[in-house]
């Protein structure tokens, strides 16, 4: 059974840094698009970053850009979203998923997702 799990989450200063991680088990993520979703309450679910199947190709939203790194481990079995200068709009639940297709990465339908790790940037 493929299964997703996030970790990394917590609370953060505005300004700080988080890295938050996605372990796979089951299958290795070669072959797979993976992204990286958030949550806001009262907001949809929001593309944050992924990395493209096939071309391999990061991807970020424009809020995050120049702030977040996608990046997967040479094993492929984890994947990584260093998060820094954290902003409070930031806050939310974060969520990884995976798929084979090779669809726009930022797109939400992925078949296999984890079940959240929150991120909450606060003074």
């Amino acid at each position: 059974q493929l299964q997703l799990v996030e970790s990394g989450g917590g609370l953060v200063q505005p300004g700080g840094s988080l890295r938050l991680s996605c372990a796979a088990s089951g299958f290795t993520l070669d072959n797979f698009a993976i992204g990286w979703f958030r949550r806001v309450p009262g907001k949809e679910r929001e593309g944050v970053s992924c990395i493209s199947n096939g071309s391999g190709k990061p991807n970020y939203a424009n809020s995050v850009k120049g702030r977040f790194t996608i990046s997967r481990d040479d094993a492929k079995t984890t994947v990584y979203l260093q998060m820094n200068n954290l902003k409070p709009e930031d806050t939310g639940i974060y969520y990884c998923a995976a798929d084979r297709g090779y669809m726009d990465c930022m797109s939400p339908f992925y078949d296999h997702w984890g079940q959240g790790t929150q991120v909450t940037v606060s003074s």
